[in-house]
């Protein structure tokens, strides 16, 4: 389910890191994950360790390696940069949790935070990671997505491709306790200098104050601060 960049091997290699960031495995394990041929993880598993991104034990466990942490120390993400000027302003507009999801294969990631300054509120830190398959933000992310995305995880979720196209149709989705109980969201796709979608900013509470039709009264200002991220983007 993971995006394809059109590079076989290069993808290959991505999958092992994923299976292995996941949880250290030994190589039939990662095999298994991966659904890769043995001589194909095996080597794949190898090369990487020459470039330090995995590591083996002795009882021949593969873990991630040291090259990963110092790349990651140096690495930007513009779309997170951009959201931390927009979000505060968000935030006080409508006194609720507010954030931005990345799609991860099967999962959502939240990149970016902000919390209300006072009162009941749904807090979701960044790294928080989340399911596909319900709520706002997973909706909009894979309204977006490639077909075979959509068909894996709609498989799970609550919501139907015919809600799918509606959230395409409005360029917004809701939810009401579909994610966690008493809580009610709504989400707009942030869209990139090309004009892809690349992740989700989402505005949430508790559905006793947000209501149960909060599209209604934060998609406008949702949409404009999903707007104020793409033109910093």
């Amino acid at each position: 389910m993971r995006q394809s960049s059109g590079i076989g091997v290069l993808d290959k290699a991505m999958t092992v890191l994923h299976a292995v960031a996941e949880q250290p495995c030994v190589l039939s394990e990662l095999c298994e994950r991966t659904s890769l041929p043995r001589a194909t993880a095996h080597r794949l598993a190898v090369g990487l360790e020459v470039h330090q991104m995995l590591v083996r034990d002795e009882a021949g466990v593969w873990r991630l390696g040291p090259v990963l942490g110092s790349l990651a120390a140096n690495a930007t993400d513009t779309v997170a940069e951009a959201a931390a000027h927009v979000l505060p302003r968000l935030r006080e507009v409508t006194e609720e949790s507010v954030q931005v999801y990345r799609r991860e294969g099967a999962q959502r990631v939240c990149i970016a935070s902000v919390e209300p300054l006072s009162g009941l509120r749904d807090t979701v830190p960044v790294g928080t990671v989340l399911p596909m398959t319900r709520g706002s933000g997973a909706k909009v992310l894979l309204a977006w997505a490639d077909p075979m995305t959509q068909r894996a995880i709609l498989a799970e979720s609550v919501f139907t491709e015919r809600q799918l196209a509606e959230v395409r149709r409005r360029g917004w989705a809701q939810s009401v306790a579909e994610r966690e109980a008493g809580v009610a969201s709504v989400s707009a796709p942030i869209r990139d200098a090309s004009g892809q979608m690349v992740a989700a900013i989402s505005v949430s509470g508790p559905v006793d104050r947000i209501g149960r039709r909060p599209g209604s009264r934060w998609a406008a200002d949702l949409l404009a601060a999903a707007e104020a991220i793409h033109k910093r983007l």
